[in-house]
């Protein structure tokens, strides 16, 4: 445990960008041979486009990175947060960590983002994708990936965090982020056992259809333990599923780059059934 958690204190950034693109080049090549939907678009276009928005998140993932390596070394230095209050074996104090940031920087600011309007119109233009693929994972405004990272160092902080630890800890995340993402067919009854502990494609692509109540379920990233103990776990059949977000459904909205961008200075529209307000529509 020792050596993993050295390793990844000093991880190459080449390696790093390795994690993020073989990835999605495996999980690609898997869509191609065991897909779950047989989506009728143009898939490189696709993943052009919601690759534009990895370029954004790298910009300012390096911009904040200073903020999130002073945070961690700071609590190791000075044996500060939640984690430092007993002993812990560095196994366990590892587990926790990726349980626990988990929780904070993943889990808890999906869903503020889905209660607070503001915050939800930037998180919109994930939800938006209507052909949810290996490369959906990638498509978060650049507003919202300073919500998530910000959150993400709040954890580093309150919990006490090694920066060995935050690097696992992120590695893993982008993997889950492909595989939950991914457009592959899951045999059902390995997707339900995993799903007692990981977050499985098929259970989050529950949280991907376009309609609410269903949008409000399955928020966790790595650990689908969350959304158990707080009681947004959801399962439905995958073949059920419409992806999507029922506001924004025309292409013009959330198949253009440059729309996507200015959703969130747009005015707001709630979904059907919204909690800000919107009626439910009558079923026809």
């Amino acid at each position: 445990m020792d050596a993993l958690i050295n390793y990844f204190e000093t991880i190459p950034t080449a390696v790093r960008a390795l994690i993020l693109m073989g990835g999605i080049f495996v999980f690609w090549v898997m869509e191609g041979v065991i897909p779950l939907k047989d989506f009728q678009y143009r898939k490189v276009r696709h993943a052009g486009m919601n690759l534009m928005f990895t370029l954004f998140t790298t910009v300012i993932g390096f911009g904040l990175a200073g903020v999130l390596y002073f945070a961690s070394s700071w609590t190791a230095k000075h044996s500060f947060g939640l984690l430092y209050l007993v002993d812990l074996p560095l196994w366990v104090h590892v587990i926790a960590a990726l349980l626990l940031l988990d929780l904070i920087g993943a889990w808890l600011i999906h869903w503020v983002e889905h209660k607070v309007r503001w915050m939800w119109k930037f998180h919109l233009v994930h939800h938006s994708d209507t052909t949810v693929d290996v490369t959906t994972g990638l498509r978060h405004h650049p507003g919202e990936t300073v919500f998530r990272i910000l959150f993400t160092i709040a954890g580093v902080f309150v919990l006490g965090v090694p920066i060995g630890m935050v690097m696992l800890y992120q590695s893993l995340s982008v993997l889950f982020a492909h595989l939950t993402h991914a457009n592959i067919a899951m045999p059902d009854r390995l997707d339900i056992a995993l799903s007692w502990v990981f977050v499985t494609p098929n259970m989050h692509k529950v949280h991907h259809h376009y309609q609410q109540p269903l949008t409000d379920t399955n928020y966790g990233n790595i650990f689908a333990v969350w959304d158990r103990v707080f009681g947004t776990y959801a399962r439905v059949d995958p073949g059920e599923l419409v992806y999507g977000i029922d506001t924004h459904m025309n292409p013009e909205e959330h198949d253009r780059a440059g729309n996507l961008l200015k959703i969130p200075f747009q005015a707001y529209r709630p979904p059907t059934g919204s909690k800000f307000g919107g009626k439910e529509k009558e079923k026809e």
